[in-house]
């Protein structure tokens, strides 16, 4: 049970901060240019977007899972584990943030999830 919890934990507050972050960007949009002036700008835009704060949150949730989930278990492990929340970002694209998420990208993410079930069938 520990272990669904962190890793679940992992990748779901992971992705869905990252998914926030990427909501809020996509409100304050882009830099564009390099002028230090213009960076300071959207930067405090962003700041006082609430979907940053709750992305920077979701995302020290897991960073701390992450530390959890290392101080049990090898490195070796944990990292392609995490290679989950590749499935839980294209799937929280499409319902999420409104993306198209193509063939191609599909293949890909079903890779990743071949591999992760290489790696957890490896464990035992």
């Amino acid at each position: 049970m520990r272990d669904l919890v962190l890793f679940s934990l992992i990748v779901l507050a992971g992705t869905g901060g990252e998914l926030c972050m990427s909501r809020a960007m996509q409100r304050v949009g882009g830099v564009a240019s390099f002028d230090p002036a213009q960076i300071v700008r959207v930067v405090r835009r962003g700041l006082g977007q609430p979907w940053m704060w709750a992305g920077v949150s979701m995302m020290a949730l897991a960073f701390f899972a992450l530390l959890g989930a290392l101080s049990i278990y090898n490195v070796s492990f944990v990292v392609p584990v995490t290679a989950l929340s590749y499935i839980a970002g294209a799937l929280g694209g499409i319902f999420f943030l409104d993306e198209r998420v193509t063939f191609w990208r599909w293949m890909g993410v079903l890779l990743v999830a071949v591999g992760v079930t290489l790696v957890v069938l490896g464990k035992g």
